[in-house]
């Protein structure tokens, strides 16, 4: 005997295999191209190992990243400031590529293929880059630590240099948004129990990929702050390697979501049939055009939303789209279904709270760049022993670890008791706004003590201070706070908001706008040093801090945090959540199909 398998609307999708076992309920297909097998694909046993490989492969990325700033200053012979820019332009690259990744997934290749591709091309930047380390970057022999600079490099060998991170740029950026949202695919969100792990699965995600960088920003931060760059890079390679390797491993168990081909035509023509139909005057007793089959490859219809009414006129049947209905000639640039019109509305909703999300990343764009800097100038002994001023992050890392086990354990039930309701996914980005704030102040202060304890007579110091580097540890365990009550939200948020058909868009979302915060953090660090520089007066972030006032850039952040957050709050009140058509009757359906035994 074999039981059957069933699909949103309670209708037969399949045989199931010859154990009884039951199909998930979202359309989910396997390796093989068959309904999958909810006991047979997914759940925690492919999640665990997305998770593992997510570690992995942020281990690697930050065995770069994370010294970048340093590498350019000591190895690569640039001034802080170029430096910082360099790697807030780097780092928005990355995120950038995001977009590409997510545009592949979505309509051509899927998920699956899209993070084996841009894995491979990952783990080959990271060859070309210890390569070129350990070939002619590193010269004289032993440069690269805090004392000894190295020389100059031609133009061929910046070049290759720039190819090499640059590919590793492409790479990670084109894997992270499908890699986020192919874990998720996992679980069904059918299934009640399966759907609490879905929601689970992006804090372990972020969590996973902090402790990840944990390795990084303490061993691999150590030998590459001693001036073995070239060991660092070499176990960054690795470590990318076996997290492709162990991706792979997962083929015959992953579940698959198929590609539903380009969106952008899709998009366009709800535009273009609202502009066609601009005359007409659409009311609320109106009913517009929806198809009666099934959404294409399963997707779920979406029903209609207030706002944004201009839009609805793309659905509106007119006697001429009605006679193209009846024969069967529908033209979709003149007549686009409801679905498609809530899609478009649900993308422009989205875009206004992503764009208020840019601000919280220039804050965020600091720990890499400016909290390296302003560490290096402080006091970094302890005994005989120095601390790699980027080490400092994994205080950070400690940071998303604690407070989201105090979200997920403590706060979270306290709320939902207390209020009856928990915490939604914009509530908890506006208080990682809030907290985004308090690490820029704590991050000022911090500065402006730096600056009474500096030695001012740099003719003849170092220009380091007798401030201990420790004092940074309030302002990198907020930022880890604020990261937790922003970015894991933004993943569930964007994930859940985007359309069926452009999931890994929304998961890009939350890349680019970490991509837009770097490059607009590159942008306020040039238009400050342009405005701040004068004849006698070498700015704010020079390269000697002690000359500068560092303090006033955090301190400006922090009030464009604060300006950024009113505009949120409006917004995010302003938002209205989207609606899937049968939602109750789908559960009914699973509820009583469960258990069918043909």
């Amino acid at each position: 005997m074999g039981c059957l398998c069933f699909n949103k609307k309670g209708k037969m999708k399949g045989k199931m295999n010859r154990d009884n076992e039951v199909c998930t309920s979202d359309g989910a297909i396997d390796s093989h191209g068959n309904p999958a097998v909810r006991t047979r694909t997914g759940t925690w046993v492919t999640g665990i190992l997305i998770l593992v490989n997510q570690g992995l492969a942020t281990l690697a990325f930050f065995g770069v990243g994370v010294n970048l700033v340093l590498f350019l200053t000591r190895v690569m012979g640039q001034e802080n400031a170029e430096a910082a820019n360099n790697v807030s332009k780097w780092t928005g690259t990355v995120y950038i590529f995001s977009l590409l990744g997510a545009f592949l997934s979505d309509s051509y290749w899927g998920r699956y293929i899209t993070c084996a591709i841009f894995q491979l091309i990952f783990v080959i930047g990271l060859i070309a880059l210890s390569l070129s380390s350990h070939i002619f970057l590193l010269e004289p022999s032993g440069c690269g630590d805090k004392e000894l600079q190295c020389g100059s490099h031609s133009s061929y060998q910046m070049a290759f240099f720039y190819i090499s991170i640059y590919l590793i740029a492409l790479g990670n950026g084109g894997y992270q948004p499908n890699i986020a949202t192919f874990g998720a695919d996992q679980f069904d969100e059918g299934d009640p129990k399966e759907q609490l792990s879905k929601v689970a699965f992006f804090s372990y995600f972020y969590l996973a990929l902090n402790l990840g960088s944990l390795f990084s920003n303490t061993v691999l931060d150590y030998f590459e702050d001693k001036g073995q760059w070239t060991l660092g890079f070499w176990a960054s390679t690795a470590s990318a390697a076996i997290a492709l390797v162990l991706f792979l491993c997962g083929t015959r168990r992953y579940r698959y979501f198929k590609s539903v081909g380009n969106p952008l035509p899709r998009v366009g023509q709800v535009f273009v049939a609202a502009a066609k139909k601009w005359k007409v005057k659409v009311s609320a007793e109106d009913k517009l055009y929806e198809v009666q089959e099934s959404s294409p490859n399963g997707r779920r219809k979406m029903l209609q939303t207030e706002g944004f009414r201009f839009l609805d006129k793309a659905a509106f049947i007119t006697s001429k789209d009605l006679e193209q209905i009846e024969e069967n000639k529908r033209n979709p640039w003149r007549l686009s279904t409801v679905t498609q019109v809530e899609e478009v509305k649900c993308v422009l909703r989205l875009l206004p709270i992503w764009l208020c999300t840019i601000m919280y990343s220039v804050v965020f764009a600091q720990m890499a760049s400016l909290f390296v800097v302003q560490g290096d100038a402080m006091d970094t002994r302890i005994s005989s022993f120095n601390i790699p001023p980027a080490s400092m992050s994994s205080f950070d890392i400690l940071g998303v670890a604690f407070f989201i086990f105090i979200y997920r354990h403590v706060l979270d039930p306290l709320v939902a008791k207390t209020m009856k309701s928990k915490l939604t996914e914009l509530q908890r980005m506006g208080i990682g706004l809030v907290l985004a704030i308090m690490a820029m102040v704590s991050a000022g202060t911090v500065e402006k003590f730096r600056l009474r304890y500096a030695i001012k007579d740099c003719d003849k110091c170092d220009g380091s201070s007798s401030l201990s580097i420790f004092w940074q540890v309030p302002q990198y365990v907020l930022t880890g706070a604020s990261e937790v009550f922003m970015y894991v939200p933004q993943l569930e948020f964007f994930n859940g908001q985007a359309p069926e058909g452009l999931k890994s868009f929304g998961s890009a979302l939350c890349m680019t706008s970490i991509s837009l915060g770097n490059y607009v953090s590159s942008l306020l660090v040039a238009i400050v040093m342009k405005i701040s520089t004068k004849h006698d007066i070498p700015g704010w972030i020079p390269g000697n801090l002690n000359l500068g006032h560092l303090d006033r850039f955090f301190f400006l952040l922090a009030a464009l945090t604060l300006a950024d957050l009113v505009v949120y709050i409006a917004l995010a009140k302003w938002y209205k959540y989207i609606k899937f058509e049968g939602n109750e009757e789908l559960k009914d359906i699973k509820k009583e199909n469960r258990e069918i035994i043909v």
